[in-house]
């Protein structure tokens, strides 16, 4: 009985595993950052503007970009490498996007605070995120829209 007793006394008190750290969700280790127009000749079509971004995964496991989009109606994105494809922490990688405007219509005059719209997916979690890619990235866009549609504004 004793035996027993104490046996069951250390199976008890035993340490408990801790379990493991659930991953981060991929939006909170995710950065886009917008670096330029797409640098050479001029695109021989006005209603494209192509331009490379970075994105970069700080830690945890590789992140897969599913699906990157635009808010804007009267525009169409492909981007190079095209989705899916995946992004390892600590290995930055550049992506080649290309807008086309397809109705003008559907195209702001402005774009003050334009985003990219980007579904991420990781082990732990599928998210939207939004990025926003600041104010060279807004200037160029802006231009690029007006070269595209000039006085075809909606």
């Amino acid at each position: 009985a004793a035996v027993l007793a104490g046996g069951g006394y250390l199976w008890a008190t035993r340490p408990v595993p801790v379990p493991p750290a659930a991953p981060p969700f991929p939006s909170q280790v995710t950065r886009l950052a917008y670096l330029e127009p797409q640098a050479g000749a001029p695109e021989s079509d006005v209603r494209r503007f192509t331009f490379g971004v970075e994105i970069q995964v700080d830690s945890g496991p590789p992140v897969t970009v599913t699906r990157i989009s635009q808010p804007y109606g009267g525009v169409s994105v492909i981007s190079a490498p095209r989705a899916p494809f995946r992004t390892k922490a600590g290995s930055p990688s550049k992506i080649m996007i290309t807008f086309r405007v397809t109705d003008c219509g559907n195209v702001p005059r402005n774009a003050g605070l334009p985003f990219l719209d980007v579904t991420l997916r990781n082990t732990r979690a599928i998210q939207d995120h939004s990025f926003i890619l600041g104010p060279r990235y807004a200037r160029d866009l802006s231009k690029a829209l007006q070269v595209a549609c000039g006085n075809d504004f909606g």
